[in-house]
């Protein structure tokens, strides 16, 4: 799998790195394995949300698993079926059916693809920390409310049995990590299930297990406009929750691994990525942070090997291992996911100390993202919020740093004014009700050295202010703007409709 680039291949995310480490790569092999027993009863219980048969679910993360495996810009990050993308496609597969759902994945891949070549991906700049940290916080949370449903009129044994998982979990880890601790937890109580027949939840209670192997399908829909008119809406929702998604958690697998990923080829790669996906009849996905999660915070891997193991391992286990699988108790799997809540949760951002000594303004921000996204049980959404509400506190704070001083008096006829500050929509909006237009001298001087203008509305303001002087027979004299803010000033002013 030369998948890697040249200059990359030497670091512990290089696959051929990892074929010459008999370590590394069993640590990759297990990890996907672990990965793979995850994604199945999840995938089964987003193909339940998005009203289909589980089959599409599950072929679904092994086309998408495999595939981003070598197109994808992130190294170790796991793409399969995912509840965002449940959600959206839901009242389209409703409505129309699986043929119209599949229409939608793939022109859904399509605009991925373009919109990732259009350079989408490079508005990642402009999500802050403190949105990236209500995302995460938000993510562990919704990761472990998923788990309350089989923790809820359960029988009893669940409890001791997620308990001992948990216990597994914590302290295995501190005597060795030659095999993943939950790889552990999973087959021992598997065993103690099957050995004792326990009588309780399993996967094989999730739904059925596909028999056969995913066939290639193309959609029997109209090729018209009107087809296009129905899933245009759910396709351009799928794309764009998807890419958020997936960007999202390439910048935490990022920060996680430090290291750097190509968020553009992250972005086309999985619009390549749902392109197969729906061409052999799955619903569609994106990133997956909590497997993500496992894979890389949990089971330390670092490659494309366990990304591509693990839809290899998803569709052997369910096609060729379906009975045995379908005995793993939910209740070894509800352990693994709340060690996963736990290990994303972003704790330092919560503590005490931490809360005093941030600024309002980003835990604000933090809180709103967390907040839309639980409620909504939608990431997407969060991070929008999260944006917007940062965008309106910045302009807010950044408002208030402009003033107007009043600095000198040359003679009886003259009065110069100083404006400081950043100058925008914002912080210009008040300015034309700073100077005394009545009584004032004849002339005024207004510098601007200590300032910058940064849109049309700042330019329509200096054009009502001078307006206002005129009225009153007075002369302006705007000085001191530097070279980009005069251009500016040069090119607008006077088209701005400032004189009404």
């Amino acid at each position: 799998m030369s998948v890697d680039h040249p200059d990359t291949l030497s670091d512990e995310g290089s696959v051929r790195a990892a074929l010459r480490s008999p370590r590394r790569l069993r640590t990759e092999i297990l990890a996907g394995l672990v990965v793979a027993l995850a994604l199945i009863p999840e995938a089964i219980s987003f193909s339940i949300i998005a009203g289909v048969d589980p089959r599409v679910g599950l072929f679904a993360s092994f086309t998408m698993a495999v595939t981003i495996a070598f197109v994808g810009g992130r190294r170790a990050m796991i793409s399969a079926a995912t509840g965002a993308i449940a959600l959206v496609v839901a009242p389209l597969a409703r409505d129309y059916g699986l043929d119209y759902l599949i229409a939608a994945v793939l022109l859904a891949g399509v605009l991925q693809i373009a919109l990732s070549l259009l350079g989408v991906a490079k508005l990642m700049r402009f999500i802050p920390r403190s949105v990236m940290t209500g995302f995460v916080n938000a993510l562990a949370i919704l990761i472990f409310t998923a788990q309350l449903p089989h923790l809820i009129d359960v029988p009893v044994l669940v409890y001791p049995m997620v308990a001992v998982g948990l216990l597994i979990m914590v302290f295995l880890p501190r005597y060795t990590k030659v095999v993943p601790a939950p790889l552990v937890a999973i087959v021992l109580l598997t065993a103690v299930t099957v050995f004792f027949a326990l009588n309780v939840p399993n996967v094989g209670d999730e739904g059925e297990l596909p028999s056969s192997l995913p066939a290639w399908l193309i959609p029997d829909v109209p090729m018209n406009m009107e087809t296009l008119s129905i899933i245009a809406p759910f396709a351009l929702a799928m794309a764009l929750v998807g890419l958020l998604e997936s960007l999202m958690t390439a910048k935490l697998v990022d920060d996680i691994t430090d290291t750097h990923s190509d968020k553009t080829r992250e972005g086309w790669g999985q619009g390549v990525a749902n392109l197969v996906t729906g061409l052999f009849g799955g619903m569609g996905g994106c990133a997956m942070i909590g497997q993500t999660m496992i894979n890389v915070k949990v089971s330390g891997a670092r490659t494309r090997i366990s990304t591509f193991l693990a839809g290899v391992f998803l569709l052997v286990l369910v096609v060729g291992l379906g009975d045995v699988v379908a005995l793993i108790p939910m209740a070894a799997l509800v352990a693994v996911m709340i060690m996963v809540s736990v290990g994303t949760m972003d704790w330092h951002s919560i503590a005490p100390k931490t809360l005093r000594r941030m600024p309002r303004s980003e835990t604000t921000v933090m809180l709103a993202t967390v907040a839309v996204t639980v409620l909504t049980h939608n990431l997407a959404y969060g991070v929008v919020v999260g944006v917007v509400t940062a965008m309106v506190l910045f302009a807010r704070r950044v408002a208030h740093l402009t003033e107007v001083v009043d600095i000198a008096h040359p003679d009886d006829d003259t009065r110069v004014y100083a404006v400081r500050g950043e100058l925008f929509f914002a912080s210009s909006n008040d300015l034309v009700y700073q100077f005394d237009y009545v009584g004032d001298p004849r002339n005024v001087v207004i510098d601007m050295s200590d300032s910058h203008i940064w849109d049309a509305s700042t330019v329509a303001t200096l054009d009502a202010i001078t307006t206002k002087y005129a009225a009153k027979g007075k002369n302006v004299d705007i000085v001191g703007l530097n070279r980009a803010s005069a251009d500016r000033h040069v090119r607008l002013s006077g088209q701005m409709g400032a004189d009404h």
